[in-house]
């Protein structure tokens, strides 16, 4: 995920009195999204890109130590000596840390004592912000870049927590089944919207908090192109399966070929065949597939060998965003973290064709784009300069946020970025069209 962060405070931010209440709601529902785990769950990691959840708990609580509490609250006292080299995640200029490699290895501190730590840090923030005493404006910003940072954390809490549980031959459900709306058996069928070609200006351009890595706002040239209305579905994808599209090599790049026959893939992360039908693990279990549903769980790779097959192709990040700004009167909200159903869901079958559906939530979207610096970025000084301007090479862009992502957090600029081949987090796909692609 992006982070870190330059931070612009509108005249309708919130007031003194309205931090304490967002302080506290983000800061329960990272401990909500772990609420249903055994204290086993919260120490696994899989893989390299999974952190345990016992590690995230406490890596966001480092940080509101390190950053704030350290600096801002006279006579704090930290919870723990080592915690600062426990915790730390990739900071070079705050000193040694644990490989990221090896979170999974930490038994201790319990996962009681990390809640403990929580509550320390937790009341020191709120005792902090309650005070009397008249806090920089430096302090602010670091506050409202604390709250976008455990956001952050909180989708790789859901998505670190899926890929740990669809490790375990039991399928365990971290959520009943019940708590899912009913879906449609089949989507509306795809238009073509049309996004006309000229000067388009991306970047943050609103007022509030922004990551730098979404500065600065300049013009784009761009030719007219089409968009699809909607996410590319589990049924349409399932055609390009079916049609043999993970065993002809023509529609892929030979880096993405190469990686799938290495590691054998023949459908999105989480699909299996079973009972003569595919079924995929979710955070309900296993469950079949749902055809309306926009597939999620692709590589970067397999979303242009896709489009390939298609005879489209995937959107650059310009124009995503430009197709995002001309249709923000007309498009549908998507589904976030919030609505607990930590599923992409299907556009309504009677969704308007002249709508542009899903641009934010439900997937993000990959883009033909390299993620790289905007005109005129420059790298913050000191150690929040390490969030975004070390990761710019040999990432691509992602756009749009997920059902993991909290609705609070996202906007039209935001830039996720990822390498090609990750599929732990919820990845989809939108084609797009020009006269010659």
């Amino acid at each position: 995920m992006p982070t870190a962060a330059t931070v612009s405070l509108p005249d309708s931010a919130p007031t003194l009195l309205a931090w304490p209440t967002r302080f506290r709601a983000v800061r329960n529902q990272s401990q909500a999204l772990c609420a249903p785990l055994l204290p086993e769950d919260t120490v696994v990691q899989p893989t390299l890109d999974v952190s345990p959840p016992k590690w995230h708990l406490a890596h966001t609580t480092w940080f509101w130590e390190t950053f704030l509490l350290r600096e801002f609250a006279p006579g704090y006292q930290e919870f723990h000596p080592q915690y600062a080299y426990l915790f730390n995640s990739y900071y070079n200029s705050l000193g040694s840390r644990v490989n990221r490699a090896d979170r999974g290895t930490l038994s201790r501190p319990a996962l009681a004592e990390v809640l403990a730590y929580r509550a320390h840090v937790d009341a020191a923030m709120l005792a902090l912000l309650d005070c009397d005493a008249e806090l920089p404006e430096a302090f602010y910003e670091l506050l409202e870049l604390g709250l976008q940072h455990e956001q952050q954390h909180q989708e790789l809490l859901a998505t670190d927590i899926k890929y740990i549980l669809s490790t375990s031959p039991l399928a365990p459900e971290y959520l009943p089944a019940h708590s899912l709306p009913a879906v449609p058996n089949t989507a509306p069928p795809m238009a073509w919207l049309p996004v006309p070609g000229g000067v388009h200006r991306i970047g943050f351009q609103e007022e509030g908090f922004c990551f730098d890595n979404e500065l600065a706002a300049h013009d784009v040239l761009l030719a007219p192109f089409e968009l699809q209305n909607r996410l590319v579905t589990n049924a349409e994808y399932l055609e390009f399966i079916e049609a043999g599209g993970y065993r002809d090599f023509r529609y892929w790049m030979g880096e993405g070929w190469d990686l799938a026959q290495t590691q054998g893939w023949e459908a999105p992360l989480y699909w299996v065949q079973q009972a003569g039908g595919w079924f995929r693990f979710t955070h309900h279990g296993l469950r079949p597939v749902e055809m309306a549903a926009p597939v999620t769980h692709i590589s970067f790779y397999e979303a242009d060998a896709y489009a390939n097959w298609a005879g489209a192709r995937l959107p650059t990040e310009a124009e995503w965003e430009a197709a995002a700004r001309h249709f923000e009167s007309t498009t549908t909200a998507g589904t976030w973290l919030e609505s607990s159903f930590f599923d992409p869901q299907p556009v309504p079958v009677d969704a308007s064709p002249n709508e542009c559906h899903q641009l934010l939530g439900d997937c993000w979207e990959w883009t033909y784009s390299a993620y790289h610096a905007y005109p005129g970025y420059a790298r913050a000084a000191g150690a929040l300069g390490e969030y975004n301007g070390k990761f710019m090479v040999n990432q691509l862009v992602l756009r749009g946020g997920s059902c993991a992502t909290p609705e609070s957090h996202i906007r039209v600029s935001y830039r996720n970025f990822f390498h090609a081949d990750k599929r732990w987090q919820f990845t989809g796909l939108r084609l797009a069209r020009t006269e010659n692609n």
